[in-house]
């Protein structure tokens, strides 16, 4: 079985984190659309930080431009308007998954049809990526990438409509999984979510122009006002006539990601309609409910555990405290290959704040737990600190399954939680207590109704292995025996 670092060889081996595919963004009308699109992307960096991609179209012809790194370096230039003119671009961030962190993956990807040029950034994961793929190159299609938003290109190229839109719906119709994308015409900007609304997508106006994004945060970095969301299975069409709305899928339930709540979603952002900030607060007031002990602080794990950690100590009346100081001038973590550099790299990131720690019982909140690495040096920095005692609270459920829609994470005999017992978990990770979230309290905190294991409210196979579509690639390659212990919606480049 390969390795963490086999799979994900940029990634550092102590990042416990989840990680998102990527965010997407899309303006149509305004003047110097690529200033803006770069300043949307500024405000969904967290989604994708290995790679970032912006496309232009001025009336006259197509202009592309796609980076490694973060959006800042890529396109701070005061030329950028000159590089990408036109009233009319979609841009990109990228977390490369298994596809490679390649500059022949990072989007926008573009391509010349018959029917005319088309760009197109997605957000997400197609299930039967791999299926699609042989089918696509036993036709005669040749890759250039191995980034599953390339099948979707293929697809629209192949299809017998006549029209642009229809071409669209005729390629859509063939994928599954979880996705958000934009595509960009010579005429139209186009916004599609999947039928389960897995992947968020919102629209926006800025001084009457139609924008698309992946979460409301990037509205609020350029000053426009939220409109509503992208329904789930909805495509809204935008050109110099308007905004057209079609259903062109067969109505299903709603099943957005519950995981954007946990982690993902920045938490100035609303995502459907919910505010990420109190439902995180409230994540950490159930929690207190679920598993509270005698403690003498309450310390989040930075950043994202901030918000649970607040609501955690307001529900129970112990001081909060900002006992870990994360280092905010760090970029990615230097990978070494000795254990004690390695420890050096961890205290890059995150720093013991002595005075708060030292003599106190604490109790450590953060947002989720996957494999524990992390888990296992915050608390050891913890307790060099002084802490008297050291107990652990994740504000989510165990995440015991993988995911195969755009998450990074590992396959299942790496989840700490799928693995070992609540009890188990604690000493592996040497604190005196270890506690989750329920998922029943995870719904609380969604204002929802109780789960309804028939037909769940939520994405939620992390938590419960109740996945929302078929899984075809992996469900092909286990009856082969064929590398199923990996996520196999993704190619994994040579």
């Amino acid at each position: 079985m390969k390795s963490v670092q086999d799979r994900w060889p940029h990634r550092d081996p102590l990042d416990d984190t989840p990680r998102l595919e990527c965010g997407v963004f899309g303006v149509y009308g305004v003047p110097e659309a690529s200033a803006i699109t770069a300043l949307g992307l500024h405000a969904l960096q967290h989604r994708g930080q290995e790679a970032c991609g912006i496309a232009s179209f001025d009336g006259q012809g197509f202009h592309t431009e796609r980076h490694m790194g973060h959006v800042g370096d890529a396109f701070a230039g005061s030329d950028l308007v000159e590089r990408l003119p036109g009233h009319v671009a979609i841009g990109h961030t990228r977390y490369s998954t298994a596809g490679g962190s390649f500059i022949r993956n990072v989007q926008p990807m573009f391509a010349d049809l018959e029917s005319g040029g088309l760009a197109i950034a997605h957000n997400g994961n197609l299930t039967n990526f791999l299926t699609l793929r042989q089918q696509l190159v036993a036709e005669g299609a040749i890759f250039q990438s191995t980034s599953d938003s390339e099948v979707i290109l293929h697809l629209i190229a192949r299809s017998r409509r006549i029209r642009m839109v229809e071409k669209f719906i005729d390629a859509l119709s063939r994928i599954e999984g979880g996705y958000a994308l934009v595509a960009m015409s010579n005429k139209k900007l186009i916004g599609v979510r999947d039928p389960l609304g897995i992947r968020p997508l919102v629209l926006g106006d800025l001084d009457g122009q139609a924008v698309l994004a992946s979460e409301t945060c990037a509205l609020d970095m350029i000053g426009a006002k939220f409109v509503r969301d992208i329904e789930h299975g909805e495509m809204v069409i935008i050109d110099q006539d308007g905004i057209e709305s079609l259903r062109p899928f067969p109505a299903a339930r709603a099943r957005p990601c519950i995981f954007e709540y946990v982690y993902f979603a920045r938490p100035d952002s609303v995502v459907n309609g919910r505010s990420v900030y109190e439902v995180r607060k409230r994540m950490g007031r159930r929690l207190a409910q679920e598993s509270h002990v005698d403690v003498d602080v309450v310390v989040p794990v930075p950043d994202s555990g901030v918000p649970a950690a607040l609501g955690y100590a307001q529900e129970t009346g112990v001081p909060f405290e900002m006992g870990i100081i994360r280092n905010h001038y760090v970029g990615r973590t230097f990978i070494q290959p000795t254990q004690g550099a390695r420890e050096l790299g961890v205290r890059m990131k995150l720093s013991p704040n002595r005075s708060v720690l030292a003599g106190k019982r604490v109790m450590l909140i953060d947002d989720s737990i996957v494999r524990g690495t992390n888990s296992v040096r915050v608390v050891r920095m913890v307790r060099e600190a002084g802490a008297a005692e050291v107990h652990l609270r994740s504000a989510s459920p165990p995440i015991k399954w993988p995911d195969f829609y755009g998450i990074d994470m590992p396959d299942r005999d790496k989840l700490l939680a799928a693995n070992h017992s609540v009890e188990e978990i604690a000493k592996i990770l040497d604190v005196d207590s270890m506690g989750y979230l329920s998922v029943e309290g995870l719904y609380w905190s969604m204002n929802s109704a109780p789960r309804d294991p028939a037909e769940p409210q939520f994405t939620d196979h992390y938590f419960t292995g109740d996945y929302p579509t078929r899984l075809l690639d992996r469900e092909i390659a286990e009856g082969r025996n064929d590398s199923a212990d990996r996520q196999l919606s993704f190619l994994v480049d040579a």
